[in-house]
């Protein structure tokens, strides 16, 4: 009978207290580790349209010199949209990327409803730079004009 009453006097469960203190260190890590996760999270919006882009100019490019045939990358600046017909599908910047410039040929073309750039197939391409931004990042792409091989700079 004594043993069965120490039994239960541990079989309880928590105290409040113990519950308390329990949700007040989740409170805590959670408050810690939130700014880090939604800066993570930011930049891998950024992440992925530099990545969309590199690999658009990249199959822009290989088709080209593939097909012997001019290719264009066409981008819809307003719309954020960019694809290559037969290479590489429509994709769609990120909501929190945006285009503040982009210049093929060096005509600034950022506001403009199309903008295309060509792909030869000797291996070069039309003058072609974009400047993306986003949460205080911003990456500037452009393709050498000799080998058409895009080129990444980090903007501080």
């Amino acid at each position: 009978e004594k043993g069965r009453g120490v039994v239960s006097r541990f079989s309880r469960g928590f105290t409040l207290i113990e519950v308390m203190m329990v949700v007040a260190i989740l409170g805590l890590i959670a408050t810690m580790g939130l700014p880090s996760f939604l800066h993570m999270m930011r930049r891998e919006g950024m992440r992925k349209a530099e990545y969309e882009m590199v690999e658009a100019c990249t199959e822009a490019r290989r088709a080209a010199i593939m097909h012997n045939e001019k290719t264009f990358l066409v981008l819809h600046p307003l719309m954020g949209t960019f694809e290559v017909a037969g290479a590489f599908p429509q994709a769609q910047l990120p909501n929190d990327v945006v285009i503040d410039i982009l210049g093929v040929n060096f005509i600034q073309l950022e506001k403009a409803d199309q903008a295309s750039v060509c792909f030869f197939p000797n291996g070069t391409s039309d003058e072609f730079t974009i400047l993306l931004h986003s949460f205080g990042a911003s990456r500037k792409i452009y393709l050498d004009t000799i080998s058409a091989l895009p080129v990444i700079e980090d903007i501080r």
